[in-house]
């Protein structure tokens, strides 16, 4: 088969304007737009209401190309499409080629009866907010979803959170956001490769070793010619649409046969041919397996798969780059209910990582240089996993290939969320397509821990919430518990299915219990608790928890212009703030937490104090009880515009504190403190009788295959940070588990100017240390640090002299990136390597500035 690109030659315009404008495919309408000066910045201020108005519009892409020297002498020639966005008509030369109506689907035309020596291609966009505006209120008893979107939202596959979200604006982008190509070809091409893995006679020893074989099984699947003249043969006039109605051959090979080749890391081939049949299985000696991130190396072979005809001519290649590994997910009972745990070649493993919503509104704006300095950042906070969450689209080809080679396990949901739909049977058929299509390009990656069917559903239609009729409840279990199971069984059979995040198991049976499955919790946040409310809680899993904060000022600058803007009840930034009065929920919880910022500057330090304190309280917990919980993976990663949120790293790319924070509390071996303290007492300060505890209990979590012994050390220290009294323990803490300390009380600290630093030393090396107080961070009586900074080279020494609380380092671009930031240190000398940005006119502050 022969691909030839159609990425040059194309303009756009609005439907109803003559003026055409030069257009870059792939992308999309806003970046074209927005490129040759036809709109203004979405981000900036309040001009998502003009990007918004404009898709009220239609616009339609047109290309002129040659037709490719290879259509003449090949049997079928069909437009392929990989991602259109989302309701539009194709015409080449004026002939219709069929109607698409979904933006995670692969689109295909049959055209070889209709290409000229010149042609022109012609992609009519409909405008998607007239469309659901007109589905929405068309129906008597229209299916609803979140109120954060625009109405009628869940009538049209396109990405959800495009029509708004709780993070997200109202900018519903259109466009070629894929690829699309003419694909040329002779009796049969290559549809896809199943490729299954047999490691019984794998062997792993005490020391981590891998030994003996893994057996590769290859199942290809063919389209021949033959099926598409006799589709085009039962077409209608227009019908050139083939749009792959058509199934793949998965058995009858006779007539072709088949190369495999697979080559190792290192080099090494093993190949196969067979003819009239399916290959036989492929042995691979001496295996180097796939491992999460922190639990092994990533090794990817190579497998090429080509398709021949009888007599010896190739067809068609098919070549992808696998990891040997195992994975399934356990949902075994136990003492507490039952687990729920990722397991990857037989070992357990604790998720860490955060959910990835789409990397931008404005799609055309992603690519994969984008998403490896996103990943990088995910690597750089010790992630293992990640949850791509349901209201986006499917990731790009490029991100599960980042995250094979950065062994990032990958939760992939279906794309559904927070939202209720009729099962038509032209919504059926249009799903069940969307399936396959991703099932088939996603299955092989060895970074796939999992697929689900669908965000926070069977939760809220369990509830009731967003239902309108009981038919809806009806067709939830058909899609979720019958249709995508039973398409997981053929197209993925290796690929673990979990119905519903949060689930216990789907069957709307108390789906986030906390003793089964996956939680999503919110109490911590939506629910005004404060953060020792995780340690009440021993959750299985958590796929959500989250807690929101306003981006780095300079990226507030990004989209502000005038100086009343910076203050967080400004109009300005309250547009930029999706979850109602969440920038009064944020003072809030500062006012309980800290003293009152005496600028915007130091509101935004605080806020994102806040949220690394808050998420390090929750995920520090959670590590002390791995073996009950297995997950915690935070709400959220990344943003899709600049806006306050939960995310980790702002849109501009900027690390706040929690993504720091991250780095050390999901690092391999973690040192913590279970404090007793003004903050767990649970009595307010003016109520009486009231007993505040001192006391700790430290803990080393080990998420390594290799047991460690840990000395634990710790020093009850004066706001100077001058030692008052010290101790330490010795712990053999065995690979995969957490081990306590014995308790240690400090009934003699003053409240409001003692301190505990502790570290954990393996090997005579500090792995990792904090800090810990006995009362409110306002309450605490912190002696000046002085704060100093001196650079060398690629190293920042900071100085303090005293106790100093969630140190920040920032350069005059707010871009540093640095091994360490926003960190606890006593009196003397930290030094941090720079990773990324200048490193001069720095500025310092800490918790002490918060005043």
């Amino acid at each position: 088969m022969v691909t030839t690109k159609l990425d040059k030659n194309w303009k756009l315009h609005k439907v109803g304007d003559a003026k055409l404008i030069n257009a870059v495919v792939p992308g999309t309408v806003y970046t074209d737009l927005l490129r040759e000066g036809e709109m203004e910045d979405p981000f900036f201020k309040d001009n998502e209401d003009k990007a918004l108005a404009l898709m009220d519009s239609d616009y339609e892409y047109v290309c002129n190309f040659g037709k490719p020297a290879e259509a003449e002498g090949s049997d079928v020639v069909v437009l392929h499409c990989d991602g259109l966005d989302t309701l539009a008509d194709l015409y080449l030369n004026g002939t219709l080629l069929g109607n698409v109506n979904n933006m995670h689907r692969t689109w295909e035309f049959d055209i070889k009866e209709l290409l000229k020596d010149e042609n022109e291609l012609k992609v009519y966009f409909h405008s998607p907010t007239k469309f659901i505006k007109e589905a929405y209120e068309s129906r008597e008893l229209p299916s609803k979803g979140s109120e954060d979107a625009m109405q009628g939202f869940t009538y049209l596959r396109k990405a959800h959170c495009m029509f708004g979200w709780d993070w997200g604006a109202h900018l519903p982008d259109a466009g070629i956001f894929r690829p699309i190509t003419i694909q040329c070809f002779n009796k049969a091409r290559l549809e896809s490769v199943l490729i299954t893995q047999n490691h019984e006679n794998v062997k792993i020893d005490k020391d981590g070793n891998e030994s003996g074989s893994v057996g590769l099984r290859i199942k290809p699947e063919i389209t021949s010619a033959d099926e598409i003249f006799r589709f085009r043969e039962k077409s209608d006039v227009s019908g050139y649409a083939i749009n792959m109605g058509i199934e793949s051959k998965k058995c009858d090979y006779s007539g072709y046969s088949f190369d495999v080749k697979v080559v190792s890391p290192s080099g090494e081939v093993t190949e196969k041919r067979s003819s009239g049949e399916l290959p036989e299985e492929i042995v691979i000696e001496k295996p180097q397996l796939w491992w999460p991130n922190g639990y092994g190396k990533q090794p990817l072979y190579t497998v090429t798969v080509v398709l021949k005809d009888e007599a010896g001519n190739q067809l068609d290649t098919w070549e992808r780059k696998i990891g040997l590994r195992t994975c399934t997910v356990s949902t075994e009972k136990d003492e507490w209910g039952s687990e729920f745990c990722f397991v990857v070649n037989g070992v357990k493993v604790f998720a860490m990582g955060a959910d990835y919503i789409p990397e931008d509104h404005l799609l055309g704006r992603v690519n994969p240089e984008v998403t490896r300095k996103l990943l990088d950042k995910a690597v750089f906070a010790n992630y293992n996993s990640i949850r791509v969450w349901g209201g986006g689209y499917y990731p790009d080809d490029w991100f599960f290939d980042i995250c094979d080679e950065y062994g990032i396990l990958v939760w992939q949901d279906f794309m559904f969320a927070c939202g209720v739909y009729d099962l038509t049977p032209d919504f059926e058929e249009n799903i069940k397509a969307e399936f396959k299509d991703n099932l088939l390009r996603l299955r092989h990656h060895a970074s796939l821990g999992l697929m689900c069917g669908n965000n926070e559903m069977e939760m809220f239609v369990d509830y009731g919430v967003w239902v309108s009729k009981k038919s809806e409840k009806r067709d939830y279990t058909i899609m979720y518990e019958y249709i995508i199971p039973n398409m997981m069984k053929e197209y993925a059979p290796d690929v673990y299915y979990w119905p519903a995040s949060p689930s216990s198991g789907g069957c709307f049976d108390e789906p986030n219990d906390e003793n089964r499955g996956d939680v999503h919790y919110w109490e911590v946040w939506h629910g005004n608790q404060p953060f020792s409310e995780y340690r009440k809680f021993y959750f299985r899993f958590l796929s959500e928890f989250g807690f929101q904060s306003f981006p780095a000022e300079k990226t507030v600058e990004s989209f502000t212009d005038d100086p009343a803007d910076k203050n967080v009840f400004s109009y300005i930034m309250e547009r930029h703030q999706r979850n109602g009065a969440a920038n009064g929920k944020i003072m809030n919880y500062m006012q309980q937490t800290y003293l009152y910022p005496n600028d915007f500057s130091t509101v935004i330090y605080a806020s994102q104090m806040l949220q690394a304190d808050a998420i390090r309280y929750g995920v520090e917990h959670f590590r002390r009880n791995r073996g009950r919980c297995m997950g915690a993976v935070v709400w959220q990663f990344n943003d899709c515009w600049p806006v306050a949120s939960w995310a980790s790293v702002d849109y501009n790319g900027r690390l706040k504190a929690l993504h720091y924070a991250e780095k050390r509390f999901f690092a391999p071996i973690l040192v913590s403190c279970q404090e007793e303290g003004e903050m767990t007492c649970g009595v307010p300060l003016n109520w009486l009788p009231r007993e505040v505890k001192q006391e700790a209990v430290f803990n080393v979590a080990n998420e390594t295959r290799k047991a460690i012994k840990a000395t634990v050390k710790w020093q009850l220290r004066n706001a100077k940070a001058e030692v008052i009294r010290e101790g330490s323990e010795v712990l053999d803490v065995p690979a995969l588990t957490s081990v306590w300390t014995s308790k240690v009380t400090f009934e003699d600290a003053g409240r409001f100017n003692n301190y505990v630093s502790y570290q954990a030393e393996v090997d005579g090396k500090v792995v990792s240390s904090g800090t810990v107080i006995f009362t409110m961070p306002k309450y605490f009586k912190y002696e000046n640090p002085n704060l100093v900074a001196k650079v060398d080279g690629n190293k920042i020494t900071v100085k303090a002299d005293a106790y100093a609380r969630g140190v920040e380092i920032l350069n005059e671009n707010e871009d540093l990136v640095l091994s360490d930031n926003y960190f606890d240190m006593n009196a003397g000398e930290i030094t941090v390597e720079v990773l990324s940005g200048d490193a001069s006119k720095l500025r310092l502050r800490s918790v002490y500035d918060i005043r």
